[in-house]
């Protein structure tokens, strides 16, 4: 399926390596990184169990002292209980960017659960708020992290573009920027052809980025901040350029200014995505807090 082959053509350009401990692994090396990228587990109760993640840390972080804005990466879905490993490509368009920020490869799904869409479901698969929450304060209290909104970067690919926006718009004042590349905005099947019916109206709408415009308005200016909204998906995308054409007109209706859409030349994929992620991760830098 479409969505699968992404999540693994993700998981085998990042760095494999199996996660132990309850807290912290020993990193596994990348020859291209002057930073370090290493893997570590928190115990989720919105998941009824050990989540994982895994962290890049600047190349001056272990000798300084400042504090770092935080990079939340989304990965694709469906996806294997490993592909949150897969940062390097984050990692390395900061560094040939010159920017520094902490980045977060967060675990979006299990081996018995992997296509969750990063939805709360109920009692044990709330990943919205594994991912929004729990997730957050542990990685606030674990590392010298800038630990606000304005210090919150949220980014996603494929379907975690649907979960960075969603989440966003349900939780305004945790991130001050959010970027989608090539998501799509409401929750569709593994194909990614059809929606998915989560049983009623509400739940629908509620799950729904283009019934949510008006809170956009809102996470743009949460907390007293300057929030940062921003997507793009490419020209060959047969399956999400419609949808992501049709959210950007209905945000100008609604008379929201001051988020950036692009279209770009290309398909759906780390050919696209490798192409812009440099420019793209520093004008998100840009507008969140600066390692202080």
């Amino acid at each position: 399926m479409r969505r699968l082959l992404l999540s693994l053509g993700l998981l085998a350009a990042g760095t494999a390596a199996a996660v132990t401990g309850a807290m912290e692994s020993t990193a596994a090396a990348s020859p291209s990184l002057a930073g370090t990228i290493r893997y570590a587990s928190y115990n989720a109760q919105a998941l009824d169990g050990t989540v994982h993640y895994a962290v890049y840390f600047p190349p001056d972080y272990q000798s300084s002292t400042l504090h770092y804005p935080v990079i939340y990466f989304l990965h694709g879905l469906p996806a294997s209980a490993q592909t949150y490993q897969s940062i390097t490509p984050i990692a390395q368009a900061l560094e040939e960017a010159g920017d520094q920020a902490i980045v977060i490869g967060v675990q979006g799904a299990r081996t018995d659960d992997t296509d969750p869409e990063w939805l709360n479901w109920g009692p044990g698969r709330n990943w919205e708020t594994a991912t929004a929450k729990e997730l957050v304060r542990v990685v606030d209290s674990r590392y010298r992290t800038i630990a606000n909104r304005s210090g919150r970067m949220l980014v996603g690919i494929s379907a975690g573009g649907y979960g960075a926006t969603l989440i966003a718009l349900h939780n305004p004042s945790v991130y001050s920027v959010v970027e989608s590349w090539s998501g799509y905005f409401q929750p569709t099947n593994p194909a990614g052809t059809a929606a998915i019916d989560l049983g009623s109206t509400k739940a629908n709408n509620w799950a729904n980025a283009h019934t949510l415009i008006p809170r956009l308005r809102h996470f743009l200016t949460a907390a007293g901040g300057h929030g940062h909204f921003s997507f793009y998906v490419g020209t060959n995308d047969s399956l999400f350029r419609a949808e992501n054409e049709r959210l950007y007109r209905e945000i100008r209706a609604a008379g929201i200014t001051g988020v950036v859409f692009r279209l770009y030349n290309g398909a759906h994929g780390w050919s696209l995505w490798s192409e812009h992620a440099e420019a793209w991760l520093t004008t998100g830098l840009a507008a969140a807090a600066k390692p202080q």
